[in-house]
């Protein structure tokens, strides 16, 4: 019988290999042994906990100059990401990106609505006069989203404050009535410079159930809500093209209080994305541009020589994406995750992880192989303050979803009949005028007699509200970190570079066994 080792020199012993347990993030990553791998092709070993999950910080940075509270982003698709989706998203911690297949002035009224929601200071309001009428608030509130409103002598910003009109002042009120005679007079107002501290201390003793004493709740409500350090308004992203009349549509954009835009192309590397650049950042030089999408080095490289903040990266993962399969071009996500972020962190730009993202496992794993934030296309559809009309398919209650490459995205704006389906709206409350096609830009499918889809329609069943699922997917990465080991996503990332965090390799019956298995029936239920 061999002679035992003493117990207490168990933690000695580990120095005895010549190697620790499980792969370094390069030994996993090297495509020249490996291939291109997926996110369900490997795993993260676990670590040693000594910290309670909660005080994970999942702070994450999606620009050189922009840090969220939690790394969510909403993908820029019809079927996805409007004002609701996108105010929701940021005062959850993430940001939602605005798609820009509808109308200029329409995608504009989305970004002016997620900056004057509620929350924190608003520095530029909607005002209205005291011989504007009702009619006009109810406009607003369709428009907007919201009918808390200052009323000066002048109906203009800069004027007298001589009322305030909220939602219950105008209900079941004449649309005819004029504002004068429902205005609140008595008004509680403080010196400009006071902080959102103080505010809030000032409504509290006031009492006032006026519309800004909203501030207060979603400061409670919301504490990871992402917010410009500056103005205290929500963060607001929005897509656009790299063609000569997305600049008209940026300059809307930038008017509304745009903080970051996203270049909006299947393949980043073109003259089209980095002539954009350069102009935006000549043009709008406090504007944060996230660039892409890129899978390579090469890729990446020309965008960041030319001025961009962040990176997009991802070609055909995404589940209603066709690209790989009819294109023959793309690359296996996390491997282009990997070689993206490894090169970008030398330059200090973000890359964020777009497509592939199926749980809150491919999230984690998408962090630790460098990304600062993950955007979610399918994840997200189906949920409550996702665009579209809830419709029942095959008993089940659904939600339309398409890619940007599908042909029903590229025939946006065509007189058509809708399918079993109806057409998916181009936005809610759109403004009438020519909807331009985002779709045949992304996929530089304009000129082409023949569109050549590069994406499927599809539904995608009923998930409930984004602020229930959210929270989830938040709590499912602290959780995650703590089995790793990390208290941080920061930490996260040193570990991998260390070297700390190590890697396994999962073959197809190891995936197999990862998953639920020997069973004749299961409910799947993800959280509660």
């Amino acid at each position: 019988m061999p002679q035992l080792l003493d117990p207490a020199s168990a933690l000695q012993q580990l120095s005895q290999y010549d190697h620790r347990d499980g792969l370094s993030i390069a030994d996993l990553m090297d495509s020249r042994v490996h291939g291109g791998l997926t996110y369900n092709d490997f795993l993260l070993l676990p670590g040693k906990i000594d910290f309670p999950a909660s005080a994970v910080l999942t702070e994450s940075r999606i620009t050189r100059n922009v840090v969220l509270k939690t790394p969510f982003m909403s993908s820029p698709m019809d079927t996805v990401t409007e004002d609701e989706m996108a105010i929701a998203m940021a005062l959850l911690g993430g940001i939602g990106v605005i798609h820009h297949n509808q109308s200029a002035e329409s995608q504009a009224a989305m970004v002016r609505a997620v900056k004057r929601h509620e929350n924190g200071f608003i520095t530029d309001p909607v005002v209205l006069a005291p011989t504007n009428t009702v009619e006009d608030v109810l406009n607003i509130k369709a428009k907007l989203g919201f009918c808390g409103i200052p009323i000066t002598d002048t109906g203009v910003c800069g004027g007298k404050l001589v009322g305030i009109v909220t939602a219950r002042d105008v209900q079941f009120q004449d649309p005819s009535t004029l504002l004068s005679e429902v205005m609140v007079t008595s008004l509680v107002t403080a010196q400009q410079g006071i902080t959102l501290l103080e505010a809030n201390d000032i409504l509290r003793v006031s009492k006032r159930a006026s519309s800004p004493s909203s501030i207060t709740k979603d400061n409670q409500s919301y504490p990871l809500a992402s917010k410009n350090p500056e103005s205290k308004q929500l963060y607001a992203a929005a897509a656009v093209g790299t063609r000569d009349a997305d600049k008209e549509r940026l300059s809307l954009l930038v008017d509304a209080g745009l903080d970051i835009v996203i270049l909006d192309s299947s393949q980043g590397n073109s003259v089209f994305q980095i002539e954009m650049i350069k102009w935006i950042k000549r043009t709008y030089p406090k504007l944060e541009v996230i660039a892409g999408n890129v899978v390579t080095r090469e890729q990446a490289a020309s965008l960041i020589a030319a001025g961009a903040d962040g990176l997009r990266v991802g070609m055909g993962s995404g589940s209603i994406c066709i690209t790989q399969e009819v294109m023959a071009v793309g690359r296996p996500q996390a491997t282009a995750v990997y070689a993206v972020a490894e090169f970008a962190s030398k330059f200090g730009v973000p890359v964020i992880a777009d497509g592939g993202i199926g749980n809150v496992g491919h999230i984690v794993k998408a962090l630790a192989l460098g990304a600062g934030a993950v955007m979610m296309g399918g994840l997200l559809a189906g949920t409550e303050e996702a665009p579209g009309e809830y419709f029942y398919h095959d008993g089940k209650r659904v939600k339309a979803y398409r890619g940007m490459g599908s042909l029903e995205a590229m025939e946006q704006g065509k007189e058509r009949s809708g399918g079993r389906n109806g057409p998916v709206a181009a936005g809610k409350g759109t403004i009438k005028g020519t909807v331009e096609n985002a779709a045949t830009a992304r996929y530089f499918s304009e000129s082409s007699s023949v569109k050549v889809a590069q994406g499927v329609s599809g539904d995608i069943q009923d998930k409930g509200s984004v602020k229930a699922f959210l929270p989830y997917l938040y709590v499912g990465v602290q959780h995650s970190l703590q089995d790793v080991g990390m208290a941080s996503i920061a930490g996260l990332c040193e570990g991998v570079k260390r070297g700390d965090v190590r890697f396994e390799l999962r073959t197809p019956s190891a995936q197999a066994e990862g998953g639920v298995h020997g069973l004749n029936s299961y409910t799947k239920r993800l959280f509660a």
